[in-house]
């Protein structure tokens, strides 16, 4: 019997509302990094944020519940993962930064690729590239997250550590390599016109709940001082 479809019976797809209008969705028992996915709601159509592999006959029905899928937008191309499966179940678009086209292992007309730093979507919803350990790395921002006070979408881009009123940056994660003060700078720079209050990370409790601005801000100053040394 093929491993996935072993897989895809032994496991299930955890939901859990993260807060109002963003829901998580993840497997379990893990699978790849653990990372898991959010829709966010809104009122011009619903939005996932990255991406998982499995997906379960009790998520579609989950999703399209709550509206089903306007559009798809990943951070970076570690999540890319089963993307076009899930927009192709959605009839959905999926963004991409052009500039991490090349990561792109399966070709689909649904994929729009943007260029720039940023691209405004509905109701206000922004994707700003800001680089990181991908030249294409993404941040979603939600104005309407946070009770009006706005809130950040980062996947591992900008990373919540365990001591939640910091973040930290990481050119690669498993090798435990930093990125340079060049991307540090940009990531910094490319954020600051948007005001938001909270970050939701790539992982479940990977969250920022309040002052989330001012935590990336003491946060990079630390990082630069830290690496300077």
């Amino acid at each position: 019997m093929d491993d996935a479809f072993v897989f895809a019976k032994r496991s299930s797809q955890p939901l859990e509302e993260e807060a109002p209008q963003l829901l998580g969705i993840g497997t379990e028992p893990e699978f790849a990094i653990g990372q898991r996915a959010l829709l966010l709601q809104s009122p011009g159509g619903n939005l996932l944020w990255d991406c998982i592999t499995l997906l379960d006959d009790k998520t579609v029905a989950e999703v399209n519940a709550r509206g089903g899928i306007r559009a798809i937008a990943i951070s970076h191309p570690h999540f890319y993962s089963s993307m076009v499966e899930w927009a192709e179940c959605f009839d959905a678009k999926i963004f991409l930064h052009a500039r991490d086209r090349q990561w792109v292992m399966r070709q689909s007309p649904r994929i729009e690729f943007w260029e720039d730093e940023a691209l405004s979507l509905w109701d206000e919803l922004t994707l700003i590239n800001c680089g990181g350990h991908f030249e294409g790395a993404t941040v979603l921002h939600w104005p309407a997250g946070a009770n009006g006070k706005g809130a950040l979408l980062t996947g591992d881009i900008i990373q919540v550590v365990q001591d939640r009123r910091y973040v930290s940056f990481m050119r690669s994660y498993p090798n435990l390599i930093p990125l340079g003060p060049s991307s540090i700078r940009r990531i910094s720079e490319t954020i600051e016109p948007f005001l938001f209050d909270q970050i939701y990370g790539a992982w479940w409790k990977a969250i920022v709940l309040s002052d989330a601005k001012a935590a990336v801000a003491r946060s990079a100053e630390r990082y630069l001082r830290a690496i300077s040394k």
